[in-house]
């Protein structure tokens, strides 16, 4: 253990711990995140404490909140609880660093090798981090592995290759003025993040914020804090500044502080569509500042009569529903499909349905792992339990065992569901799909565009002109084609209506949300 640099310890066993390794751990646990997972023996036992850069690890109170590994129910472990208090902090510390320019004000080139070698021990660490996150989250660990082991260094890697080719511009005037526009840093930026994808939502945001010179604050969701603070560890590691990057798990009230500090500069949200709306509130009366958001979605899936009901599509259909148990802004719950190939294409879903294994995320065969928590899982219940009551038909699945150990939802299909029912237009964010027929085209992008909200959609067809039409007549932020899909790094990501606001996440686009654009206007002879 002396000798030990990961901050993660897998062990088939803490039986062979000395005394003086335990001493250890304590001592290590005061100023850095230390772990240790006992495979043989769950629930993990698990210290941790809270992680502010450039500060004291210890929050101004020692009050802590206990988080709580979905997949059994047990506590995982104990985290700081931080507050207003460590909010002022965060921010005070965050504008010293942005404004002594030791971050802010450095060379494109360096802000690109300091964010290249986080990517290099973002990927060295990307196993143990993927375990954190799967035990934290429910999370399938083969979707762990893929979000925070590949997709996540790759992020750091593409904003940091991204930061030395942001150019500005030369005006064309007079030949006695000289007129550029240039890019800078917003400043001090809140980022708050969900809990369904809890470290990859933190690196959308944190990559292009860091890339474009900002300090950063991020807030977990307090269901799921445990990747943020990891990787706010090897951020340091990678040589981000003191103050430049830093992490406050705590609840709700930690999001309103910054919110509605007049020293944070801007924040980029995603979440629920409810609480966006409080951080518009919280910049209306406080300083005004600018708020990315990117919000919920009751995307749908439409099927042509024209498209070939095959494995293939019957594969994105279950992905684009049951993906993540369902816990997915950008999820397809509403499957809008041709009556003449209905029949077809609701009994393959239902085999494949029935097939699905529900389980230890831990676990290789499981295809689906569990709710966030007992509360939310409650939620989805009582949305599966709407459905029947308000008539919709019930084919598989229903309301969850409530004797279980863990929080397991059932993966549930419905058929017959009208536009007006509660399970068609509400986000669940849960493994519910339900099933509305259609007669023609217009009546499908009728009912698909019959939502408040506008993140996503799916078409197949194999008529390229009705996919041109119906991709640009559904009023979303991301339409995919013969395939249900958000796009990559490279796709800016964000929606319409009450799904997000202008600013986007992914691409060059997300730079913008944490970029000022300034006129220097030179008059000389």
């Amino acid at each position: 253990l002396k000798e030990a640099d990961l901050l993660l310890l897998v062990l088939d066993s803490s039986e062979g711990l000395t005394e003086e390794d335990r001493l250890l751990l304590k001592e290590h646990g005061q100023d850095r995140c230390l772990i240790i997972l006992n495979k043989s023996d769950l629930p993990f036992k698990v210290e941790i404490q809270e992680i502010l850069n450039a500060m004291s690890s210890k929050s101004k109170d020692t009050e802590k909140f206990e988080n709580i590994n979905p997949a059994t129910g047990e506590t995982l472990c104990s985290v700081a609880k931080c507050n207003h208090k460590d909010v002022n902090l965060a921010v005070k510390v965050s504008r010293k660093a942005f404004n002594s320019g030791v971050w802010s004000r450095s060379s494109p080139e360096h802000r690109k090798e300091v964010l290249l070698k986080f990517a290099e021990l973002l990927r060295k660490h990307g196993d143990e981090n993927s375990v954190l996150e799967c035990i934290d989250t429910g999370k399938l660990i083969t979707d762990c592995i893929n979000e925070v082991a590949n997709d996540a260094p790759m992020h750091f890697q593409w904003y940091g290759e991204l930061i030395d080719k942001v150019f500005g511009k030369v005006v064309p005037t007079g030949h006695d003025v000289a007129s550029f526009i240039v890019k800078e840093p917003i400043g001090v930026v809140g980022l708050v993040v969900p809990w369904n994808f809890p470290l990859m939502m933190a690196v959308w945001k944190m990559a292009p914020a860091l890339a474009a010179g900002c300090s950063v604050i991020i807030k977990p969701a307090e269901d799921t804090p445990l990747t943020a603070i990891r990787v706010a560890q090897i951020g340091k590691e990678a040589g981000i500044p003191d103050g430049v990057l830093n992490v406050l798990p705590g609840y709700g009230d930690v999001g309103e502080a910054l919110g509605r500090h007049k020293d944070v500069d801007a924040v980029s949200f995603t979440g629920s569509t409810e609480v966006g709306g409080y951080f518009l509130k919280y910049s209306s009366e406080s300083n005004l500042k600018p708020v990315a958001l990117e919000m919920g979605g009751k995307s749908p899936f439409i099927v042509l009569e024209d498209a070939k009901i095959n494995d293939d599509l019957i594969d994105n259909a279950i992905n684009s529903a049951f993906w993540n148990g369902g816990q997915n802004c950008s999820a397809n719950m509403r499957q809008i499909v041709h009556r003449k190939v209905k029949d077809e294409f609701l009994d393959k879903v239902i085999k494949k349905v029935k097939k699905l294994k529900v389980g230890d995320p831990l676990d290789l065969k499981s295809n689906m792992g569990s709710m966030i928590s007992k509360g939310h899982l409650q939620t989805v219940d009582g949305y599966i339990q709407k459905g029947i009551d308000e008539g919709a038909k019930l084919l598989s699945g229903g309301v969850s065992n409530n004797k279980q150990k863990g929080f397991y939802a059932k993966p549930t299909l419905f058929d017959g569901l009208k536009e007006n029912m509660t399970i068609a237009q509400e986000e669940i964010f849960g493994p519910v799909l339900g099933v509305l027929t259609v007669k023609n085209d217009e009546e499908a992008l009728k009912v698909a565009s019959n939502s408040k909200y506008g993140l996503h959609a799916s078409v197949f067809t194999q008529d390229i002109n009705r996919a041109f039409h119906l991709a640009k007549s559904l009023p979303c932020g991301t339409v995919s084609v013969n395939i249900f899909s958000e796009g990559d790094i490279k796709t800016p990501f964000g929606g319409y209506k009450q799904s997000g606001s202008l600013s986007r996440d992914q691409g060059t686009e997300a730079l913008n949300s944490f970029l000022q654009t300034k006129t220097i206007w030179i008059s000389h002879s």
